[in-house]
């Protein structure tokens, strides 16, 4: 990769997720230039990666959106301000000169800002192996689904019982010829509505059940499972989805000096974190009574980006007024 030069803006957003693009367009309604820095190739977080086919019902206004259709919007909402994208740098380094963070990335990048505000959700993240498929080398066991159509006419089996799990059952059904949930206990960790409308599309629900091999060689050909107190089952399957949950990692972040609990930043009601001029927003900020959706998010980055605008400029107003007035 050839180096770029030394790239001087106003704020810095590391981390493309909804929440760093929905303060990439509040900063540029505030008139400051942005530059926004994500390791991974494409804008959008872990909806890019993971999710681009899940139905989001959870964005004020939108009754249901595809999570593709969230960061299409939100890059065309942030377009007119021309951010600069870093996408596929990782941030590694943080320092401060005469109080203003410069941020050193991969591929010999520097970043020169007024201020940083992190959004960088769970850090890097991978996903939690399934025991069962240690020795299995065939293709067939994914752990998102980023294409709907790939599973069309398929026999897919879901393991997990969370949110995600519950979440690709209705996503694939009417797209996979059979869809199955395989949860090693009687209770879930999804949210009740979802489950009941799972059940309501008669999809299979196997509890108290653990997968114990899988058939095949060069793909999937079926499943097997143990179900307590009824012994070993076989379950027609071309695909699994292990949805397990992720672990995640802060990486060089959790090594700049930031105040932590828990793998996220602490912040105060100004979304400032302990590092001059530097403020976190979305999954990866941390305080008192938080609850972690994209619409908190959403309202945590114009709070940071307010803030930071003050920090950058102190005779700017904190509230700029309603996007409305401006048009």
């Amino acid at each position: 990769m050839t180096p770029l030069p030394l790239i001087t803006v106003d704020l810095a957003i590391v981390g493309a997720g909804p929440t760093g693009l929905f303060a990439t367009y509040y900063a540029g309604f505030r008139g400051l230039r942005t530059a926004v820095v994500d390791a991974l190739p494409e804008a959008g977080g872990q909806i890019t990666a993971m999710y681009p086919e899940k139905q989001i019902y959870d964005v004020a206004g939108f009754p249901a959106i595809k999570g593709r259709d969230l960061v299409a919007n939100l890059l065309r909402q942030a377009a007119p301000f021309e951010p600069v994208y870093l996408l596929g740098h990782q941030a590694r380094t943080l320092e401060h000169v005469d109080g203003e963070p410069v941020i050193g990335l991969s591929g010999d990048v520097t970043v020169a800002a007024r201020a940083l505000l992190i959004t960088g959700g769970l850090g890097s993240f991978s996903p939690r192996p399934l025991p069962a498929a240690a020795g299995f080398r065939g293709a067939g066991i994914v752990y998102f689904v980023p294409e709907l159509a790939a599973h069309a006419g398929q026999d897919v089996v879901i393991v997990g019982g969370g949110d995600s799990a519950f979440d690709w059952a209705l996503a694939l059904h009417g797209v996979a010829r059979s869809t199955v949930i395989v949860h090693r206990r009687e209770k879930f960790r999804a949210h009740h509505a979802t489950i009941e409308r799972v059940r309501g599309l008669g999809v299979p629900i196997i509890v108290n059940a653990q997968v114990t091999a899988i058939h095949g060689v060069a793909g999937v050909e079926g499943v097997a499972i143990d179900v307590k107190d009824e012994g070993p089952r076989e379950l027609p399957a071309d695909a699994i989805v292990a949805a397990l949950g992720f672990t995640a990692d802060l990486g060089p972040l959790g090594e700049w000096g930031l105040d932590l609990d828990h793998r996220t930043v602490t912040v105060d009601s100004t979304m400032a974190a302990s590092l001059p001029r530097t403020y976190a927003a979305g999954d990866i900020a941390a305080y008192p009574g938080k609850v972690k959706l994209i619409a908190t998010g959403f309202g945590e980055a114009a709070t940071a980006v307010n803030n930071a605008a003050v920090a950058i400029d102190p005779a700017a107003h904190l509230f700029p007024g309603h996007s409305s007035e401006n048009q």
